[in-house]
């Protein structure tokens, strides 16, 4: 059975950085797009950056600048990375690797995420 796990969170202070990384394991298909949400106290879930299967990356208006996603295929498992800098106290909140998508005849569509991993915490102290 396929599980997506997360890593690399913890507290940082503003202007700070952290690396997330997403190992994938254990599905026999792999959807064509990976990503990174985020949910604080209070709020809805927020789509923080996706990546397909060609490397064509996509961010929320909130991050664009500071955080890169990028990937790793490798035969025994990918590797999804969120490189996030300039942290604000805004970024704190659980970040979620996601697994989905749909590719066809009009392209890759990074939309209806099918799995999702446990969460990693980020806490960005001002």
């Amino acid at each position: 059975q396929g599980q997506l796990v997360e890593s690399g969170g913890g507290s940082v202070q503003s202007g700070g950085s952290l690396r997330l990384s997403c190992e994938a394991s254990g599905y026999a298909i792999r959807l064509p797009c990976m990503g990174w949400f985020r949910q604080a106290p209070g709020k809805e879930r927020e789509e923080v950056a996706t990546i397909d299967y060609h490397d064509y990356t996509n961010y929320g208006d909130s991050v664009k600048g500071r955080f890169t996603i990028s990937q790793d295929n490798r035969v025994n498992g990918d590797m999804l990375y969120l490189q996030m800098n300039n942290l604000t106290s805004d970024d704190s909140g659980t970040y979620y690797c996601a697994q989905g998508g749909t590719a066809g005849r009009g392209g890759i569509y990074c939309e209806n995420w099918d799995h999702w991993g446990q969460g990693t915490q980020v806490t960005v102290s001002s």
